[in-house]
């Protein structure tokens, strides 16, 4: 899988997992990460940052806050390969 499509599935990953996705322009110190907003988990994705730290930073958000939805998934083994690699 080519790292775009690594993103695009992880972030489909995610959104499925029931985190909020959204884009953000930077603004000062803004970075790629996860926060809580009115309870909800959301996981806010910079664009101009690079594409492997994005992809990091899903598969984190993916590891931390839905390991029994991973667990029940089928994923393409790079995907699966990418995700177990810092457990």
């Amino acid at each position: 899988m080519e790292p775009p499509e690594v993103l695009d599935r992880l972030v489909e990953l995610a959104t499925e997992a029931g985190i909020r996705v959204r884009a953000a322009q930077p603004a000062g110190t803004l970075e790629s990460g996860v926060c809580r907003v009115r309870g909800e988990l959301w996981l806010i994705l910079v664009p101009a940052e690079p594409l492997d730290h994005r992809i990091r930073v899903v598969a984190d958000a993916l590891r931390t806050y839905a390991p029994t939805f991973l667990e029940s998934r089928w994923l393409p083994p790079a995907l699966r390969t990418l995700l177990d690699e810092a457990l």
